[in-house]
Formats: C-alpha cells, sequence, structure tokens
C-alpha cells in the first residue's frame, strides 16, 4: 500500500489556541490522491496535541476551561530545569497526545456530522507549527 505524507503549517497563539484543521486535513487527502484507507494527523513538538470534538465557542471554552482545572499553569519540575514556564503545556499535551487515526474512503475523512479534527496549542507563547497528515491506502 501507498504511503504518503503533507505537511499542514500554522500560526497559533498559545495558551490552549483550538483550531479546527478538519479544512488542512482534507486539502491534505486531495493533495494525496487516495481514495481509501487511514490518515494519521501527529503534531510535531511536545506542548501541541491532536483530538477530535464538535468545533463551537462553547466547547473550545470549555476544553481551556478543563485543562486550567486539572493542570493549571504554575511551578513544575520541567520549569526549574528549562526557566521557560511551559511545564503545564507539556503535561496538558502528553494528556491529550499528539496524533490521531481517522479513515477515509470515496476520498473523504469518515467523521460523524459534528466532529471536526483539532489541533490544541497549549505552549504558553504564540509559534509557528508544523503537523504530519501520513495517509496509508490506494
Amino acid at each position: 500500500m501507498p504511503v504518503k505524507t503533507e505537511y499542514i503549517h500554522l500560526s497559533t497563539e498559545g495558551d490552549t489556541d483550538v483550531i479546527d484543521i478538519t479544512p488542512n486535513v482534507k486539502e491534505a487527502l486531495k493533495s494525496a490522491k487516495m481514495k481509501k484507507g487511514i490518515v494519521n494527523i501527529s503534531a510535531i513538538g511536545s506542548t501541541g496535541a491532536i483530538t477530535t470534538c464538535e468545533f463551537e465557542p462553547g466547547l473550545v471554552e470549555d476544553i481551556a476551561d478543563m485543562f486550567d482545572k486539572l493542570i493549571p499553569k504554575g511551578r513544575y519540575n520541567h520549569d526549574e530545569a528549562w526557566g521557560d514556564g511551559n511545564g503545564h503545556s507539556h503535561l496538558r499535551a502528553s494528556l491529550l497526545g499528539p496524533s490521531l487515526t481517522v479513515p477515509f474512503d470515496g476520498n473523504g475523512l469518515i467523521l460523524g456530522t459534528w466532529q471536526q479534527i483539532i489541533f490544541v496549542d497549549f505552549d504558553n507563547r504564540s509559534r509557528d507549527r508544523k503537523i504530519a497528515a501520513t495517509f496509508l491506502g490506494e
């Protein structure tokens, strides 16, 4: 089976910036010119994460609120070692995870009606991000 990798580039704000990357993944699928298989979407870097949700303003706010409660900004051992103040960012990203695999068929992603693919930038500053979309299929 052929494997193709396309890259998605984003500029983010950080601080739990939630971005709907579904259109980017659809465009990458179009560029990969495959009709059936799976795509693994993987955040490059240790303070970004990928998952699915219904991308709407209330839920985007709820995601930020949830991570503020679960892993608040503060002093972490990582901060002591590196002095960059983003220990919470690494912990949040590791909890959510760096990648997601989605099937596609008929040149379309197989997602639920209200399901979008999101990238969450947990870092404590704005960044230029790169995401790999690796397609396996035919």
